[in-house]
C-alpha cells in the first residue's frame, strides 16, 4: 500500500542536498538558492500525499518498507509510520522550507554547502522519526550530528568551534549508552534489530532498568533534559538563525520521540519504576530553568532556556501514564516546533540588521518595524501559552493529565505558565514597546516581502493549531491508546 512514499521523504532532500554540494564555490550561489528552495518545496510535497492516505482508526505502522540491507547481521532498511511518528515528517519538512527562505539574502558565503547541510539533516532526521530497525534509528540518529556539527562551526557566531564540540561531544557521548542497549537487545531476541520484535521481548527487572538508562543517557541529553542541558544555550547563542530554528523546531524532538519508541515500549516496568525520576527532572526543567531565563541578557538564551523548560512539558505528559498526558507532549512538540522557530528567526530578522541579541541594545521596535512587531508578539504570547495559539494546547492537555494523576504536581506544572508569561513578557516589553531605544533602532526598517512570506506561514501554522488541533490530535488518539496499553501490561 502507498509503497516508497517514506523512502522518498527521506531521500528526496538527502538527493538534493549531494546535488548542492556538488554545485561548487559563490560564483554558483545564485543557482544554489532556487535549487535548495526547489528541493525543499519538492520535500514537502512528497510528504503531504501520506496525510491523504494516512488510516487514523489503527495503530499499526503504516506505508511500511521492508528490505534486507546487511544481510549477515540481519539488519533491515525498515520504516514505517504510526500516529505517534507522523506530524514530526511533515513537521521537519515544513520547517526546512522556512529555514531555506530564511537564509535566503543572510547567507553569503559557502551558500551552496549551507543549504545542501539543511537538506541533508532534513532527510536524517525524517529518517529517524521513520526507522523500525535498531541500526537503522541508530544510523540515521547519530548522522544528524554531522550536518548541525557544520552548520554551528562554519557559519556560527564567534565561538561556534565550542559550541560545536560541545554539541558534538554531549550528544554523542550520550549515545554510545545506547548502542550497548541496542546490542544487548540483538542478542536478547536472537538476533532481530525489528524495534517492534524488541517491543515484545519478557526482560527481567535488572534488564529493563539497565536499558531505561542506556536508553536515558542517549535521550535525555538530546531533549534536553536537567541537568544535562547546559550544551543547548551555548549551541543556540552561537548557532546561525537557520541552525537555531531547526535545532529547537526538530532536533530536540528526537530525544522525547525516542523515549516513546524505545524506554518506555522496550522497558515498561522500568519506565513506571523510575517515572517519579523523569516527573522530577521534567518539573525541574519546567520551574528551575524557567526562573534561569527570566534573568539572561540575551534574547536567545532567553529562547533557548524557554525550550527546555517547554521540552520539560512533554517528557512530563509522557511519563504521567495516561492518553491525555501523552497526546499533550505529542501536540506540545509539534507545536514547540512551531513556536520556537519562529521565535529564532524572529531573533534573526533583528540581528540582521543591528548585529546584537542583547535585550539591552533594542527598545521601541514597534515604532519602526510595527508589521514585525505584530508578528513577533504573536509568537511570544504562543510562547506564553495564550489561548488560541499553538503554545496553549499541548501544555493545557498535560497539565490537566497531571492534575488527574496528582493534583500537587499539576500545580506546579502550571506554575510554569506564569514564569513562562514573565519571561516572554519582560522580553517582549523591552525590545518591543516603549519610545525608542536608540539611534539603531530608529533606523530599523521593516520586514520585506521574504520576511513577511516566513513568518506570515509559521503565525498560521501557530493560529490553526491553537483554534483548531483536532486534526492534529486525531492522527494520534489511536496510536496513543495502543501504546499505553502496551506500556500497561507488565513483561515480568
Amino acid at each position: 500500500m502507498h509503497m516508497g512514499l517514506l523512502s522518498l521523504a527521506i531521500w528526496t532532500p538527502i538527493v538534493f542536498g549531494a546535488i548542492l554540494l556538488a554545485l561548487g564555490r559563490d560564483d554558483q550561489a545564485r543557482t544554489a538558492r532556487w535549487v535548495a528552495l526547489i528541493g525543499a518545496v519538492v520535500s514537502f510535497a512528497v510528504t503531504l500525499p501520506l496525510y491523504g492516505h494516512f488510516d487514523t482508526s489503527t495503530a499499526a505502522m503504516q506505508f511500511v518498507e521492508n528490505v534486507s540491507w546487511i544481510e549477515r547481521f540481519n539488519v533491515n532498511y525498515h520504516v514505517g509510520l504510526d500516529g505517534i511518528s507522523f506530524w514530526f515528517v511533515l513537521l521537519t519538512a515544513f520547517i526546512t522550507v522556512i529555514v531555506v527562505i530564511a537564509g535566503w539574502e543572510v547567507i553569503t558565503e559557502r551558500v551552496n554547502q549551507y543549504y545542501g547541510a539543511f537538506l541533508i539533516l532534513s532527510g536524517l532526521m525524517i529518517g529517524v522519526f521513520c526507522a523500525l530497525d535498531g541500526v537503522l534509528f541508530y544510523t540515521f540518529f547519530e548522522a544528524t550530528l554531522i550536518p548541525m556539527y557544520l552548520i554551528i562551526g562554519i557559519w556560527g557566531g564567534p565561538n561556534k568551534i565550542y559550541a560545536a564540540f560541545k554539541f558534538f561531544l554531549y550528544t554523542l557521548l550520550g549515545s554510545l549508552l545506547m548502542l550497548i542497549a541496542l546490542v544487548y537487545l540483538y542478542t536478547k531476541s536472537g538476533g532481530s534489530f525489528d524495534i517492534l520484535t524488541w517491543h515484545q521481548l519478557p526482560l527481567s527487572s535488572l534488564a529493563q532498568t539497565l536499558l531505561f538508562f542506556g536508553f536515558f543517557a542517549a535521550f535525555a541529553v538530546k531533549v534536553p533534559m536537567f541537568p544535562v542541558h547546559t550544551w543547548l544555550p551555548d549551541v543556540h547563542v552561537e548557532a546561525p538563525t537557520g541552525g537555531s530554528a531547526v535545532l529547537a523546531a526538530i532536533m530536540l524532538k528526537l530525544g522525547a520521540y525516542g523515549f516513546l519508541r524505545f524506554s518506555m515500549p522496550i522497558a515498561p516496568d522500568a519506565s513506571r519504576e523510575w517515572a517519579w525520576l523523569m516527573i522530577a527532572l521534567s518539573l525541574i526543567a519546567v520551574i528551575y530553568v524557567g526562573l534561569v531565563a527570566m534573568v539572561q541578557q540575551d534574547m536567545k538564551k532567553l529562547v533557548a532556556y524557554s525550550s527546555v523548560a517547554h521540552m520539560g512539558f512533554v517528557t512530563l505528559g509522557f511519563f504521567i501514564f495516561n492518553d491525555l498526558g501523552v497526546a499533550g507532549g505529542l501536540v506540545q512538540m509539534i507545536a514547540h516546533g512551531f513556536v520556537s522557530g519562529a521565535m529564532f528567526l524572529c531573533i534573526g530578522v533583528l540581528y540582521d540588521r543591528v548585529h546584537s541579541r542583547e535585550i539591552a541594545d533594542y527598545g521601541g521596535v514597534v515604532n519602526t518595524m510595527p508589521t514585525f512587531a505584530a508578528f513577533a508578539v504573536l509568537f511570544a504570547m504562543a510562547n506564553c501559552g495564550l489561548p488560541a495559539t499553538a503554545g496553549f494546547v499541548g501544555e493545557w492537555m498535560v497539565i490537566l493529565a497531571t492534575v488527574k494523576a496528582n493534583f500537587w504536581l499539576g500545580l506546579m506544572a502550571a506554575t510554569a505558565l506564569i514564569f513562562g508569561a514573565a519571561y516572554t513578557l519582560w522580553m517582549v516589553k523591552r525590545v518591543y514597546f516603549g519610545p525608542i531605544g536608540n539611534e539603531h533602532v530608529a533606523a530599523l526598517t521593516d520586514i520585506n516581502a521574504r520576511e513577511f512570506l516566513m513568518l506570515g506561514v509559521l503565525a498560521v501554522a501557530v493560529l490553526y493549531m491553537g483554534i483548531y488541533p483536532k486534526p492534529f490530535t486525531d492522527v494520534m488518539n489511536v496510536s496513543v491508546a495502543g501504546f499505553l496499553k502496551h506500556v500497561a501490561a507488565s513483561k515480568l
